[in-house]
Order: structure tokens, then sequence, then C-alpha cells
């Protein structure tokens, strides 16, 4: 069964924060190292399915800038190597 997981754009208002809500939601083990090599490590590591559905990106780029749209690619590109993960993402809640 494939376990599936919402990010709020609304809950990552900081890199800090983002690093912690990812680790929680994701259930990432204690030695990640929070930043988005260590994201991406972790999600191409990952043997289960998974599918991940990121919502309300446009308060994420508010919050994050640069770093959110880096966020976004770094969990898409991991979806692309990962044959496991599957990715959806809205500017909104819509879903």
């Amino acid at each position: 069964m494939k376990r599936r997981v919402t990010l709020s754009g609304n809950k990552m208002t900081s890199r800090e924060a983002l690093h912690t809500y990812l680790a929680k939601k994701l259930t990432f083990p204690s030695y990640y190292g929070k930043n988005l090599d260590a994201l991406h490590d972790c999600l191409c590591e990952r043997t289960t399915p998974l599918h991940i559905t990121v919502t309300y990106t446009d308060r994420l780029k508010e919050h994050l800038g640069d770093y959110g749209e880096t966020l976004l690619q770094v969990i898409q590109d991991a979806a692309e190597e990962n044959e496991r993960i599957s990715l959806s993402v809205y500017a909104e809640k819509r879903f």
C-alpha cells in the first residue's frame, strides 16, 4: 500500500521550520542532515511506495523564495529518480 503525505507550504516558513516539518512528516531518520542534499538522499533511498502532495506552493515561495523553488525541484528530481515516489504539486489546496 502506498503511503500518502501532504506537505503544506503554509507550514514551511523558514529553512529550519521546513526541515523539521519534512523530517517529521516524511519520518526521516534522526541523522537527517536538514538540508536539500540530505532531503534528496533520504527520498532516493526510500524503499516503500510514497505519494507526496505539496500544497500552497505559492505560500512556500513567498516564505522561502529561491530556496522554496529549489526544494520543489529536489522533490521532483527524487521522484524521477526513485520509482517508488510519486508527486502532486498545487499552488493552493485544490486536490
